[in-house]
Order: structure tokens, then sequence, then C-alpha cells
């Protein structure tokens, strides 16, 4: 045995001299962001990472808190699962996210609902545009079949159990990874039924911000969409930024957007009220 595996105290200093090292994909602690809107002070931010090509993370927001996901390069996929934090049995239900709205496509001012009848999150702001509730992330089994690996130790892991990992954190196990929602990627049902997927690449820097109406624990991957029709196993990386806010005021425009909305928006706050 040779170098730091014969020495652990050399593996102790060159594990210490790589303090400071920045690479493209990492969370930054403490987080630190120079581009927050001018209305948030810097003290406010509570996460900000750059979730890798294949990456997933997960972090636990405040009712209130803001996130916002930047596409940084065009062509990445957020798959986004969403858990009540106080209770994770109550989760992000996609099925009643469309129907209660009476829309399947997502965007600025839509809700997503959980399987309770509340708003977990809701989203203040979209210019991207393409989203998908109806394909779910990738799976082991299509990757493999698809790209010849589908391991999550390969080199081309797939979204649900990138997942897995993320929600794993919070002591939820493979029964909890319920269906998701894929932000960046996005799909169309044509009149016949067939669904069209909008893969890009896009555009780099398209946004999506979205508000917690919840204390919720959010789980992210990126991997790419199980409708890519490409070949290669292709995806860039995405940027998470949250931040503290203000709880959404009874005159919020999209609380009483539409009844059904305003209904859900009830529901937890009679939630707050136990």
């Amino acid at each position: 045995m040779t170098g730091t595996l014969a020495n652990p105290l050399a593996a102790r200093d060159h594990a210490r001299a790589m303090e400071g090292t920045v690479v493209e994909a990492m969370p930054i602690l403490p987080p630190v962001a120079n581009d927050l809107p001018a209305d948030v002070p810097a003290d406010d931010l509570l996460w900000e990472e750059t979730i890798a090509a294949g990456g997933y993370a997960t972090r636990r927001l405040a009712r209130g808190a803001r996130l916002r996901l930047i596409d940084l390069q065009g062509d990445a996929c957020a798959s986004l699962l969403l858990f009540n934090a106080n209770m994770p049995t109550e989760r992000l239900n996609v099925a009643d996210t469309m129907k209660v709205q009476w829309n399947a496509y997502l965007g600025q001012g839509k809700l997503l609902l959980s399987d309770m009848g509340r708003v977990l999150m809701s989203i203040l702001e979209d210019d991207a545009g393409t989203h998908d509730s109806f394909c779910g992330p990738s799976n082991a089994a299509t990757n493999a079949a698809k790209y010849g690996d589908g391991s999550n130790s390969g080199p081309t892991p797939s979204g649900r159990d990138r997942l897995l990992l993320g929600a794993a954190k919070h002591g939820l196990q493979r029964r909890d990874i319920h269906p998701c929602v894929n932000l960046f990627k996005g799909t169309r049902i044509e009149a016949d039924g067939a669904i069209t997927p909008q893969v890009g690449p896009f555009e780099p820097g398209r946004t999506v911000i979205l508000r917690a109406e919840m204390d919720v624990i959010v789980v992210i991957a990126n991997c790419p969409h199980i409708l890519d029709p490409r070949d290669d196993w292709t995806v860039t990386p995405l940027r998470a930024t949250a931040w503290r806010g203000p709880v959404t005021p009874a005159d919020d425009p999209i609380r009483t957007a539409t009844p059904e909305g305003l209904r859900a928006f009830q529901n937890v706050e009679d939630h707050f009220r136990r």
C-alpha cells in the first residue's frame, strides 16, 4: 500500500488540504449568493447548491420559504418530490394537482397539492414553460434498457433511485417514492392521446421560483427525462437557491385565483391552527 492508503495521517492531511476547493456542483456552506432579489437580505439565504448532472439534493424548508431553480445550461431536468415535513405520509399528489386545477400543465400561478387537499408549494414565477406532470422519473429498468446500465453506482443513474437517496436522508424508504413532477423538461398530450416530449436543449438560465405553503421536505433529482429521445444519457447542472419569506397573505392573487385553490389554502390554514 502506498500514499494515503498506507498512511492515515497523510490521508488526513490530504483531506484537510482540500478545504476551500470549489467545483462546478456542490453546496455552498455557509450559503452565499450574489443574485438574490433586491428585497431579500443575505441573512435570509437558506440554501445554495449546484446539483450535478446525475445528482440529487434535499432540504427541509419552512412555510413561506422561496425556492429558486435555475436550468444553468439549458438541459437540466428537476424531478421534484414534496412531503409535509411534520407528517411525511402527506405528500405531493400529482393526480390531484392536475384534476383539482382543471389543468394538466404546470406554470406560474399553479399549485402543487398534497394527497390531503392542501397546497405544499405554489409556483410564483416561471419563464421555462416546459414541465411534465405525466411521466414521473426514469428508473433502473428503463435506463438499463436504453443506456445499458441503470444502477445507482453506474454512469447512467436513474431519477427514481436518486430520489430514493434523497428521501432516505429523512428516514423515508422506497415505498415513499411517489410520482413526481419534472421541471424544465415538458410533455404535451396530443389529440390522439400520444405524449410528445419537450426536452430541448433550451436556452440557458431558465428559472422557476416556488413558495413553500407548508413546512416541506424537498427532494430533487437531476437525471435525463424518461422520454428523452437522445441515445446518449444527457443532462446538465441545476442550481437551487432558497431563502426565507413571509407566509402567504389572505389577499395573495395565487391564493384567491380559483375557488378550488382557495379551498386548498384554507385547508393549509386550518392545519396550522391545530
